[in-house]
C-alpha cells in the first residue's frame, strides 16, 4: 500500500522515536511511505523543540500563537493535496495535534481513508498548565479530528477514555501502545562488557533513561544512595540528559555522592540498548495517568528489573509481582520502598526480569507488530 504519513511534530524526543520507528517497521512490510511534515535545517538535540517556535511562543500572545498554529493547518492542506494528487495514496495515516484539522480536510475533499494516530489528550494537557487561550477553538479541532478519522488509535486504554467521552464510537478505537525495535532491544548483549567499561562491574545499578525532568522524581533516588546501610554500592545512572540534572548533581554533590552518580549526557539511538543493559534495576518513578512510556518497553525487552507506580495505564501493560514491582504513586515513601525492595532480593530481581523480556514477545509489542495492526486496519477502512 501507499501510506501518506503526516505529522505537526517539531521536537526530537520520544515522539520523533515513535515516528522514526513506526514509518521504518511499515516500509519494512513492504509498504511505501510518502511523508508531509514540517521542514527545517535547524540542528537539535534530544529533547529540544525548534528554535523558530520556541521564540514564537515566548515573545507572541498566546492566542495570537495559536491562530498561528491554527493557521498551519491551511499550509498542511496544500502540502496534503499535493501530495494525494501526485502519489495517490491508499490512506492518510495522521498524528494528532491541537489545532490541527488538514488531514480531516483532506479526508472530506478526496474521500481518502483516514488513520488517527492520538498520544495525548492536548487540549486537556496544555489547559491544565494555562496555555490555552483559545479554549473552544482548541477543543473543537481535537474532538473533530478524533470524530472524524476511521479508525482512532490511542496509545492507552485510559487514554481511549477520553475519546469515548467525546463520542467516539468504541468500533473505530484500536488501542496500539508503544513498542521496541527488536533488532536494536531484543538481540545479545554482552552485558558484562557495558559495565567493564563503565566501571560498574561492582555496583549495583539503578537506571533511568530520557529526558529526565524534577517531577520524575529522582532526588529520592539520590537521597537512598546517600543513606543506603545495605553494602550493595548502589550506582544512579541516568542515560540522558535534561533540565533537573544541574539539581540533581548539586545534591549528590551535598550529600557527598556524587560518585556514584553518572549522567551520559545525550546519546544515540543505537547506543540506548547497551546502557540500559548495564541496569540492575530500571526506574520509571512518574508518568503522566494516559501515557505510553517509550522507556518502559525497552526496559522489558533487556530483561530489566523494573519499578514503576501502580497506575492503571502502566497496568495494562505490567503486572506487579510478576513482570515488575508497582509502587503507590500516592504515598510519599512508596517510590523508595519498592527500590530497597528489589534492591535487597537478587532472586526477585531475576524473575521479574525474564518475566518482563518474554512479556514483550507474549503481548507482541514491537513496531513490527504495531505496523501490522495498522496494516490491517488500513485493510478494514477499504471495506467500509
Amino acid at each position: 500500500m501507499k501510506i501518506l504519513y503526516h505529522h505537526r511534530t517539531g521536537s526530537t524526543d520520544g515522539q520523533a522515536v515513535h515516528i522514526e520507528e513506526l514509518m521504518t517497521a511499515l516500509s519494512a512490510l513492504g509498504h511505501e511511505i510518502v511523508k508531509v511534515a514540517p521542514g527545517g535545517s535547524e540542528k537539535q538535540e534530544f529533547g529540544e523543540e525548534n528554535g523558530l517556535v520556541a521564540a514564537l511562543k515566548r515573545h507572541l500572545p498566546q492566542a495570537v500563537y495559536e491562530l498561528m498554529e491554527f493557521a498551519y493547518s491551511l499550509v498542511a492542506y496544500r502540502r496534503l493535496r499535493k501530495a494525494f494528487l501526485e502519489h495517490q495514496p491508499d490512506v492518510l495515516y495522521e498524528r494528532s495535534n491541537l489545532f490541527l484539522l488538514s488531514g480531516v480536510w483532506l479526508k472530506r475533499r478526496y474521500k481518502l481513508p483516514m488513520l488517527l494516530e492520538v498520544n495525548a489528550p492536548l487540549f486537556e494537557e496544555r489547559s491544565r498548565f494555562g496555555n490555552v487561550a483559545l479554549k473552544g477553538l482548541a477543543r473543537w479541532t481535537e474532538e473533530t479530528a478524533w470524530r472524524e478519522a476511521d479508525y482512532v488509535l490511542p496509545v492507552t486504554d485510559v487514554l481511549a477514555d477520553h475519546l469515548r467521552r467525546a463520542g467516539v464510537p468504541e468500533e473505530r478505537i484500536q488501542v496500539i501502545p508503544n513498542g521496541i525495535n527488536q533488532d536494536r532491544f531484543l538481540s545479545d548483549i554482552d552485558t558484562q562488557a557495558v559495565r567493564q567499561r563503565m566501571q560498574l562491574t561492582e555496583s549495583l545499578v539503578l537506571g533511568f533513561t530520557g529526558f529526565v525532568r524534577e517531577w520524575h522524581g529522582l532526588n529520592h533516588v539520590v537521597d537512598l544512595l546517600a543513606e543506603d546501610r545495605s553494602g550493595a554500592q548502589l550506582h544512579l545512572l541516568v542515560v540522558g540528559d535534561g533540565p533537573a540534572r544541574e539539581a540533581l548533581e548539586a545534591q549528590a554533590k551535598s550529600l557527598g555522592v556524587s560518585d556514584q552518580v553518572t549522567f551520559t549526557g545525550v546519546i544515540g539511538r543505537d547506543e540506548v540498548a547497551q546502557y540500559i543493559a548495564a541496569f540492575d534495576v530500571a526506574l520509571q518513578p512518574a508518568v503522566t495517568s494516559y501515557a505510553s512510556p517509550l522507556k518502559l518497553f525497552e526496559y522489558m525487552a533487556l530483561g530489566r528489573a523494573i519499578v514503576a507506580p501502580d497506575m492503571r495505564n502502566i497496568k495494562e501493560i505490567l503486572t506487579d509481582g510478576a513482570d515488575s514491582l508497582l509502587f503507590d504513586p500516592e504515598t510519599e515513601t512508596g517510590f523508595r520502598e519498592a527500590i530497597e525492595r528489589v534492591c535487597s532480593d537478587h532472586d526477585l530481581r531475576e524473575r521479574i526480569g525474564k518475566a518482563a523480556r518474554t512479556a514483550i514477545t507474549e503481548k507482541a509489542l514491537t513496531w513490527e507488530n504495531n505496523a501490522k495492526r495498522i496494516e490491517a486496519l488500513v485493510t478494514k477502512s477499504h471495506t467500509k
